[in-house]
């Protein structure tokens, strides 16, 4: 069969590695690749590792990838999966994973799709490490995979604020802390420079298919001003959302000051009286998320302590901008791969 000759590739060589790579193909069984997603990786794995040896060691240029995909097309008329673009992502996948380890044996977990996702978006090693975790661990789609990017989950996971690790069964805390930011936008909203937390709530209700989108998947609006009664005394939690995956309901109170210590005790009381009158028995139990305007992080820490109840404290923006200074605030190198290892 006559081959393409692509500029530097001396003929002879170029129809030994075209054969080479064939007969890898062939022996994979490709047809039933599209269903067995490892074994699709691992053909991936093998065809950017020989892409890039070819090249290290016969000095190939770019236009070797152009000239085998041409005629594994030519090949293989009916296959998808080696199009210049795709053999572009392979190669590029084998070399941001070839010298990790750890995340070799992760990446057949998802699919080639996600993958290309995860490695084109995310330059930062832990970060990928954490996506492919939890795509898997969540079934996350592709969509909701890039929504998970371009919302900085990541970095969310590891700021946010709350007193799930000791207050919430271990199957759910990690879902829980993926639920609730450190940060919420609310950039939808058109307030004054000067308002209430009635306005604020109000114009989140009057906007709630956006608030909901913020908040994230698998919350539901349930009710705004919750009345709860205790002894003829009424009470009114500000928003209380249900949570499909975790099955619990989600208390939300809003604050257009700096966050207060007391705002925790409050909320605990909230949530006791949540679990005793409101809650289902096949829920679990509620969960308490307070959103100030700001918060000192120190005294989030030490109000949180020693809480009973899983709540969050989160801080809101009217501006889509993201604040810089918060990565200060990011743990350790150490401090994060400790926490992507509970993920596993």
């Amino acid at each position: 069969m006559m081959c393409a000759n692509p500029q530097g590739v001396v003929g002879e060589e170029y129809g030994a590695f075209l054969k080479e790579i064939k007969q890898r193909i062939l022996a994979s069984q490709y047809t039933a690749l599209s269903v067995v997603n490892k074994e699709l990786i691992n053909l991936y794995w093998d065809l950017g590792k020989k892409i890039v040896e070819k090249q290290e060691q016969l000095r190939w240029g770019k236009s070797i990838v152009e000239t085998l995909a041409k005629d594994l097309q030519k090949e293989y008329p009916g296959i998808k999966g080696f199009s210049s673009q795709n053999l572009w992502y392979i190669r590029q996948f084998y070399t941001n994973y070839k010298d990790n380890q750890k995340l070799q044996p992760l990446v057949g977990e998802i699919s080639w799709t996600k993958n290309i996702v995860i490695f084109s978006k995310c330059k930062d090693e832990l970060e990928r490490e954490f996506y492919i975790k939890m795509t898997k661990k969540f079934g996350w789609t592709k969509n909701i995979l890039i929504h998970q990017i371009e919302n900085k989950s990541y970095e969310k996971y590891l700021l946010n604020q709350t007193s799930f690790d000791d207050n919430l069964p271990a199957k759910y805390k990690d879902q829980a802390k993926l639920a609730v930011k450190d940060e919420y936008i609310f950039d939808f909203l058109e307030l004054s420079d000067n308002y209430s937390e009635k306005q604020l709530e109000g114009a989140l209700i009057s906007k709630i298919n956006r608030f909901l989108l913020e908040m994230g998947d698998n919350f539901c609006f349930v009710r705004s001003q919750y009345r709860i009664e205790i002894d003829d005394e009424e009470y009114f939690i500000d928003l209380v959302l249900y949570h499909r995956k975790l099955r619990s309901l989600i208390a939300i109170e809003l604050k257009v000051g700096k966050f207060k210590p007391e705002y925790a005790g409050k909320m605990q009381f909230y949530l006791s009286v949540l679990n005793d009158t409101v809650k289902m028995d096949n829920e679990n139990s509620s969960i308490g998320i307070i959103i100030c305007k700001e918060k000192n992080r120190t005294v989030v820490e030490y109000a949180l302590k020693d809480v009973r109840k899983p709540i969050g404290i989160a801080t809101y923006k009217i501006t889509s901008s993201l604040p810089t200074a918060l990565s200060k605030y990011l743990p350790s190198k150490k401090k994060i791969v400790e926490r992507l290892e509970v993920l596993e």
